[in-house]
């Protein structure tokens, strides 16, 4: 999941103290939805704040992941996952996700913020 600030900036250091705070604020309730609703344990907690951070979109947001047991065989390897994102054929846009799918996710995971 990911977590944008209502204001849309490049980089993190162009937020203001109070977004920073609502950005972080915001991020520790999603990921608390998160990890309950895909049965995680932990969660991952990432900003690609420029290129080479490895920030593809140039706006911040905040990667929320929820982790498991066992999810990578090393447990760093999260970061190369998140490096390659979107890059090799195998994550080209025909393979994404549905308009229609992401719909689904996102109608299920707004149920609990009601």
């Amino acid at each position: 999941v990911l977590v944008c600030p209502l204001r849309p900036v490049e980089r993190f250091r162009d937020l203001r103290p109070e977004e920073v705070a609502d950005l972080f604020h915001t991020t520790q309730q999603v990921g608390n939805v998160v990890e309950k609703h895909f049965c995680g344990t932990s969660l991952t907690i990432s900003i690609q704040d420029g290129p080479e951070a490895g920030q593809t979109v140039k706006h911040v947001h905040v990667h929320v992941l929820p982790r498991k047991a066992g999810d990578f065989s090393r447990n760093d390897s999260v970061y190369d996952e998140l490096e390659h994102h979107d890059k090799g054929e195998e994550d080209s846009p025909a393979k994404w996700r549905s308009e229609e799918e992401m719909a689904a996710e996102a109608a299920s995971l707004k149920q609990y913020f009601q």
